[in-house]
């Protein structure tokens, strides 16, 4: 992130512009939308800005700018679409120290503009540092069709209420008195009676939260999915809107944590395999702990926390306390890895079933039912596979596998840095080695990846 995204105060303060032709125009529509005190100078201005300053909107001075123009201004635009004269106009600026804009230049501009979304006082700024003006513009004009005309309208009752629910105390009562008024009984309210309806519901709605008993602590044990963020479920999303203390393992990546709230505490527990993590005991009381207290808490686990994620043992601990839980499913590993590899986990004529397996317990690598792993046709996602792949390799072999089944590793599915290694059980180890893979891995027996396996078909052929 190059530029910092901020919002400065311009009430009263002093804001001035050089420039008097198309690019000045632009600015000063958004400029006049603030209550700052704005000066333009420009020999020859165009006749909206003249008009302007016939209504007492802004100053016009019919003159180039010269030293000392910018006294005491915050901000700067540099709008006379000439690069010389905006290059001495701007160094005026700079030296009267006003952050400075110069249109079209980004470079060595000291600020931005953002494309925005006004709903005074709501107000949305969207930004791409120069790089996708058209990107910019798209998504103003989605949020322009998705955020209502009546939003600033009740933001800003909301504005003037907000002396009265200080009686509430700051934290979760307070938050679910305004969710309730933003989502629910405003909205009705000014539907059904336009802001005088709204400023006669308010009252009654506070007396309600007044009077309500605090909120009992809760647990969401959510899954994070693979790793990619559009990956995850609505239902997922809104608990982690939810949420006031979010505990996560090491596998969350940052882009799903990102979209927790900006209160909400963050807690690593640290779970990955053969890594050093709190114990499973820790977790379990760090849980129950928040909850206590009477905080939503989320317990994020990465893919689904009901596959591999030891989650019936803190559901036991989450009981014992009394304490209410629910849970999220996401999408599993092994469902973001067999889509990466164009395959399916079921086929008809090839296998009816697979297997769920993970390499390695809590005693050390995992045995499994390795004679039936091993059978032609046979599919099995093994998670946890990476560190145990010679002991996985021995154990196929021993049991009789087809040394040229096809083995795919998948590491970081659906993440940008996402790997795949095709091999097969007589090379696996040595080929997993060999790709030096240093993030979570999923191995396939029995798959190889969608354009290899039509390689290989086409290779059978010719030799046929």
């Amino acid at each position: 992130m190059k530029h910092f995204p901020i919002f400065v105060a311009l009430e009263g303060r002093r804001v001035v512009l050089s420039g008097g032709g198309d690019a000045a125009l632009a600015k000063l529509r958004l400029l006049l939308k603030t209550e700052a005190h704005l000066t333009v100078f420009a020999p020859s201005p165009a006749q909206e800005i003249e008009d302007w300053h016939a209504a007492g909107k802004l100053r016009l001075v019919r003159r180039a700018m010269e030293p000392g123009d910018t006294t005491c201004a915050v901000l700067f635009y540099a709008a006379d679409e000439d690069d010389a004269e905006d290059a001495r106009t701007s160094a005026i600026a700079r030296a009267d120290g006003a952050l400075v804009n110069i249109v079209d230049n980004l470079q060595d501009s000291a600020f931005i503009t953002p494309a925005i979304v006004d709903r005074d006082p709501v107000t949305v700024a969207i930004g791409t540092e120069g790089a996708a003006p058209v990107l910019a513009r798209a998504i103003k004009a989605d949020l322009e069709a998705r955020l209502p005309a009546t939003l600033g309208t009740l933001a800003r009752i909301g504005k003037a209420f907000r002396k009265a629910v200080e009686v509430l105390p700051m934290g979760r009562k307070r938050r679910d008195f305004w969710s309730e008024y933003y989502f629910g009984t405003g909205p009705r309210a000014m539907d059904e009676g336009g802001e005088e309806a709204v400023n006669n519901a308010l009252p009654a709605l506070l007396d309600t939260h007044v009077k309500a008993e605090e909120r009992q602590g809760h647990v969401a044990f959510v899954g994070a999915g693979p790793g990619d963020p559009e990956l995850l479920t609505l239902k997922a999303r809104k608990a982690l809107d939810a949420a006031d203390v979010v505990i996560h393992d090491r596998l969350v990546t940052p882009e799903v944590l990102e979209l927790a709230r900006r209160e909400a505490t963050l807690i690593d527990a640290g779970k990955t395999g053969f890594g050093p993590s709190m114990s499973q005991e820790e977790i379990n009381a760090l849980i129950v702990e928040h909850a206590a207290t009477g905080a939503q808490v989320v317990r994020l686990k990465g893919g689904d926390p009901t596959v591999f994620g030891r989650l019936d043992e803190e559901i036991d601990a989450v009981d014992a306390a009394g304490i209410g839980w629910h849970i999220v499913p996401g999408i599993t590993a092994a469902s973001a890895g067999v889509a990466a590899i164009g395959q399916s986990l079921t086929k008809r004529q090839r296998n009816a079933a697979v297997r769920f397996v993970t390499g390695h317990d809590m005693k050390g690598y995992a045995e499994q039912d390795w004679a039936a792993l091993a059978q032609p046709g046979e599919v099995a996602a093994i998670y946890m596979g990476k560190k145990s792949s010679r002991f996985i390799q021995g154990r196929l072999l021993m049991h009789g596998a087809d040394r040229a089944t096809p083995v795919s590793i998948v590491e970081n599915a659906s993440r940008p840095e996402q790997r795949i290694v095709a091999t097969t059980v007589a090379r696996m180890a040595q080929d997993l080695e060999a790709a030096d893979l240093d993030g979570p891995a999923l191995t396939f027996i029995g798959l190889a990846p969608r354009a290899a396996e039509a390689s290989l078909s086409l290779s059978t052929q010719e030799f046929a």
